[in-house]
């Protein structure tokens, strides 16, 4: 007896859906809440890709993660990790351009046992419009 194309009887999700339930699993942050988590030794980490760093900044002392490579880099056990990926509990910030990817991002990070990943509610734009600091 078939399913039809979704095999195990479960219903696909629409992706407002999805970023629904991923984002109930955690707390957002603003961007000055970022702002106040990086001096105290939080992790930026912003995984837009080049284009955008190169049309809008970056953010000071933020770690560029590409986001196709986030995983390997942030996994404080694995053989391609960044010099800052010291533990499971670092506090993570991921920074996407709006704050619909780092989401995303953020769920397959809590996957890897960063419990205390979250994102920026509305991106690198919401950073820069609540008027912190941006390097050109």
């Amino acid at each position: 007896m078939s399913h039809g194309p979704h095999e195990g009887g479960s219903e696909p999700v629409g992706i407002d859906e999805l970023l629904e339930r991923v984002r109930a699993g955690y707390v957002r942050v603003g961007p000055r809440e970022a702002w106040t988590a990086a001096s105290e030794g939080a992790l930026l980490v912003d995984i837009r890709y080049a284009q955008l760093r190169e049309r809008d900044g970056l953010i000071p002392g933020a770690l560029v993660v590409e986001r196709n490579e986030l995983e390997w880099r942030l996994d404080p056990r694995g053989s391609h990790r960044a010099p800052e990926a010291v533990s499971h509990g670092l506090r993570v910030v991921v920074i996407c351009n709006e704050g619909y990817a780092s989401s995303l991002a953020v769920e397959s990070l809590h996957r890897l046992g960063l419990y205390r990943a979250t994102d920026l509610v509305g991106g690198f734009q919401a950073w820069r419009a609540a008027g912190l600091p941006v390097e050109v």
